[in-house]
């Protein structure tokens, strides 16, 4: 498994997989060798789909996880082995569709307002302002700030995708006062991680989900929000405001615009503007068993 492995490791790089990607990757062909106990080139279709199996019935995992491993496989047979790959054999389950949680405008400053501690309330309000994932607030440079521009660099977001997103004013007084509350200066991480904020390594993806489940139970807000909700809050805001598609497109990263239109599901200022066929019909004031 080890060839294996540093093969299937240099195909991914070779294709600028994300990390990410990388790991849950070469996690999953692992652990598919670990169920046979047996070298993952020497398995088959029908050990496919026993394994789909499992992840279903026995390990309850949702459709769109099971894709995602049936998808690292796919790419290990294909890639990896140069092998052939039948899609009928092996069918990709059915993804549910779930509109996403959006906070109102209000609900979002309550969650912000609620932050445990300053470095908290920056890490909410940096999510909020640019859209970013999770993961890539974490690896934001002190030199992505591009103040005289009014942009920040996100450097290597999903699929290893350069873009800029929009500074906010408000956003950039604020960084400049987390900069000087900092005991050291960073010359590289805009949120050094360990508990003074002094190391050479940035903040884990963990401390943002802290910092954003802790603020929404302090705040008692009833739905279910996560760092990843300030995001789909950032692009239904900009949706409501004017924004077009396509630009919050380009702001969230989306490689297709179909992504993207998930939006017009969420924005209530689209919702509103049709208006509902009930409200042209002409009805009596009272139904008949009141005559």
């Amino acid at each position: 498994m080890t060839r294996l492995r540093k093969m299937m490791l240099e195909e991914l790089e070779r294709r600028n997989y994300s990390e990410a990607t990388t790991r849950c990757y070469i996690r999953t062909v692992e652990d598919f060798s670990r169920r046979f106990k047996c070298s993952p080139d020497g398995l088959g279709p029908e050990h496919i789909r026993e394994y789909q199996a499992e992840l279903f019935k026995k390990r309850k995992l949702s459709p769109g996880t099971v894709t995602q491993r049936l998808a690292a496989l796919r790419f290990f047979y294909i890639k990896t082995l140069k092998k052939t790959w039948s899609i009928a054999e092996t069918p990709y389950p059915k993804r549910a569709f779930h509109l996403p949680s959006i906070l109102s405008r209000e609900e979002v400053a309550q969650l912000i307002n609620a932050a445990l501690t300053p470095f908290y309330r920056t890490l909410l309000m940096t999510l909020y302002a640019t859209g970013v994932r999770r993961a890539e607030l974490t690896h934001l440079k002190v030199s992505d700030i591009d103040s005289k521009r009014m942009v920040i660099h996100v450097q290597g977001g999903k699929g290893r995708k350069d873009r800029d997103v929009m500074l906010s004013p408000k956003l950039l007084e604020v960084l400049r006062e987390h900069w000087r509350g900092l005991r050291h200066k960073p010359s590289t991480w805009l949120f050094p991680g360990n508990r003074w904020h002094t190391g050479d390594t940035p903040i884990t993806t963990k401390v943002v989900w802290n910092a954003c489940k802790e603020a929404a139970q302090r705040a008692g807000l009833q739905k279910d929000v996560h760092p990843h909700t300030l995001r789909h809050c950032f692009a239904t805001h900009l949706l409501e405001a004017g924004a077009d598609l396509r630009t919050i497109q380009m702001l969230l990263g989306h490689r297709d615009l179909e992504e993207t239109t998930i939006y017009l599901h969420l924005s209530e200022r689209h919702l509103s503007a049709t208006g509902s066929p009930l409200d042209l019909l002409e009805l009596k004031d009272r139904p008949p068993q009141d005559e």
